[in-house]
This record gives C-alpha cells, sequence and structure tokens, in this order.
C-alpha cells in the first residue's frame, strides 16, 4: 500500500514557476513509478509527466515539454514537478500516482493509488 500526498499548489501568476511535491508513504516507493496528472474543471485528467522507478527514463505531455521537469529523491520518497513558464491553461488541480513496476505509464487507468491533488491557480 502506498499513500501519497502533494503539496506546492498554489495561485502564481503567468510566466510564474511552482514546485509541487508528492511524499509517499511505504517502503516499496523505489519499486513505483511516479507519475503527475492533471484535471482542469469541466475535462478529463490527462497526463503530465511521468518518471520510471529507477529514474532514469521520463515522459512529458507535449504541452509542457521544455516547461516543467519530474524528478525523483528515493531517500525522501518525494517525487517533485518543477513547473515554469506557466501559462493560464495550467490551472487544474494536480495529482501525484504511483505505478508499481517498471516502464512508464501515461495513461491514469495504469496507475494503482492517487493523492488527493493540489489546486494549482494561473493568472492570466
Amino acid at each position: 500500500q502506498v499513500q501519497l500526498v502533494e503539496s506546492g499548489g498554489g495561485l502564481v501568476q503567468a510566466g510564474g514557476s511552482l514546485r509541487l511535491s508528492c511524499a509517499a508513504s511505504g517502503r516499496t516507493f523505489s519499486s513505483h513509478a511516479m507519475g503527475w496528472f492533471r484535471q482542469a474543471p469541466g475535462k478529463e485528467r490527462e497526463f503530465v509527466a511521468a518518471i520510471s522507478s529507477s529514474g532514469l527514463s521520463t515522459s512529458y505531455a507535449s504541452f509542457v515539454k521544455g516547461r516543467f521537469t519530474i524528478s525523483r529523491e528515493d531517500a525522501k520518497n518525494t517525487v517533485s514537478l518543477q513547473m515554469n513558464s506557466l501559462k493560464h491553461e495550467d490551472t487544474a488541480v494536480y495529482y501525484c500516482a504511483a505505478k508499481f513496476g517498471y516502464g512508464l505509464g501515461i495513461e491514469s487507468n495504469e496507475y494503482d493509488y492517487w493523492g488527493q491533488g493540489t489546486q494549482v491557480t494561473v493568472s492570466s
């Protein structure tokens, strides 16, 4: 069982930055690939970024490439999402998710555990 708690959301002006963090419980964190998804009002949840269990592979949605960076620190059981050059359309609830095993997941149904989400609001 893995429990995930996100933090770091908030209100920021367009062009600004935020760093989201996800703290995971459990001793098997290093065995899980991790992902970030987001859901804007009236829209479906969408993939943002993922990092493999080894940390050696990452994947990004095309709309965040070059702006967002996912990283993990297994010693602290955390995964982070550094978000730069934020746009109004990045406004959403951001969710952290864990997927047991190897490989990256870009579909939400590949993930086994989810956090409660953190709100990111970008003012234009």
